[in-house]
Formats: structure tokens, C-alpha cells, sequence
């Protein structure tokens, strides 16, 4: 085929045009990446809630914590996660002050160990970006100042504007090394339910 000095040039020219729609494409896409490979969950303390609940012979007691702080960050492509929630201890009631008092001082000694947490490192499931998933959360769970390792369900809801996190586990405090309050009247479970919801705003994309 021969060329012509003209039809080299209109060639030269449609592959300029076709190397910049590819380098346009390309940094048109990154953020929409960076996203799906890093979302930021800041957690709002004042919209999010941690209740417990111990059960005795005769009735069913319940009772709040306060969240304190926490930040998460998740990796949806690989289920890799990091940051904590802080919960304070010494803000654990449950309305009646003589329990309140001896829970604090015998069982949780909330003066030494005034901080309750837990790291999340990894999510098992899939995480949608939008709407509701169920999934599992391994991570370090943090009390009476010992790591104890668990995996807990949870149910995930992401929106466009924030996200929320329904978290229930049991706590075995009893085998864990705390004492068990219980009385020669009054026998209570040596383990205690958790119910933690999370959430927080989502940073608009850039």
C-alpha cells in the first residue's frame, strides 16, 4: 500500500485522538476505583447506641453503654477492614444504682479498665455498596483489658448519604476472668448479650 503525505497525517491524527479518549477514560474512572476500594465509615457516637442484657432467676435486667468514638475504613474487594469503636465502660447503667455500682466496682473494675473496644479486621461476605447485607466480622474484642478474638453477624445497610451496622454477640464474662455478681439469693447467667448499632455519614465522591 503506498501512503500519501496526507494519508499519514490523518492517521497520525486518529491515533492522537484515540490516545487522549483512552488517558480521559482512564482518569475519568479512578475515583469511581478508589471508592470501591476504600470506603470511609465514620461512626456518630450520638446516633449510635450499644445495649446489653443478663438474665436471672427471676427476671431479665437491661441495661446502656456509651459509645465514646470510632472510625472504620473497608476494603469491599477484599473484605479487609481496620479502625475501632470505643465504648466507655464507666458509662454502663442499667437504673438501679447498688447493681450499677457493684457491676462497675466487682465485675467490669471500670476505674482500671475504663475503655471497652473492638477492631474489626476482616469482613466475610460482600458488602454492598447500596442497599442491605448480611456478613460476618472477625476482629479484636477488647475488655477488662484483655484481646479476646470473635466473629460476629452483622447486618449492613449503605445508602448515598450514611451507613449503618446492627451488631449481636454474647460476651462470656464469667470465662473470661470477670466475676460473676451472683448472690446466695440471687444466681445470674455468667454471660452477657450485646447489641451494638453503629452509624455515621458518608463523604460524598469526589
Amino acid at each position: 500500500m503506498h501512503w500519501t503525505e496526507n494519508g499519514i497525517g490523518i492517521f497520525k491524527n486518529v491515533l492522537r485522538h484515540k490516545f487522549r479518549f483512552a488517558v480521559l477514560l482512564v482518569f475519568a474512572c479512578v475515583p469511581v476505583f478508589a471508592i470501591a476500594q476504600d470506603v470511609a465509615l465514620p461512626v456518630d457516637p450520638a446516633r449510635s447506641t450499644v445495649t446489653w442484657t443478663l438474665s436471672d432467676v427471676l427476671h431479665t435486667v437491661h441495661g446502656t453503654f456509651t459509645l465514646q468514638r470510632g472510625s472504620l475504613r473497608l476494603d469491599p474487594a477484599s473484605g479487609r477492614m481496620s479502625g475501632e469503636i470505643i465504648v466507655d465502660a464507666k458509662s454502663g447503667e442499667s437504673g438501679n444504682g447498688s447493681r450499677d455500682r457493684k457491676m462497675h466496682k466487682e465485675v467490669l473494675e471500670s476505674e482500671q479498665y475504663p475503655e471497652i473496644s473492638f477492631r474489626p479486621d476482616q469482613v466475610d461476605g460482600t458488602v454492598a455498596l447500596q442497599g442491605k447485607s448480611s456478613v460476618k466480622v472477625h476482629g479484636m474484642f477488647n475488655i477488662h483489658g484483655a484481646d479476646r478474638e470473635i466473629d460476629v453477624p452483622a447486618e449492613v445497610e449503605m445508602a448515598a448519604d450514611h451507613w449503618t451496622a446492627t451488631v449481636h454477640f454474647t460476651v462470656p464474662y464469667a470465662k473470661w476472668g470477670m466475676k460473676n455478681p451472683s448472690t446466695l439469693f440471687l444466681r445470674v447467667s455468667d454471660s452477657v448479650e450485646i447489641d451494638l448499632t453503629a452509624t455515621g455519614n458518608l463523604a460524598k465522591p469526589q
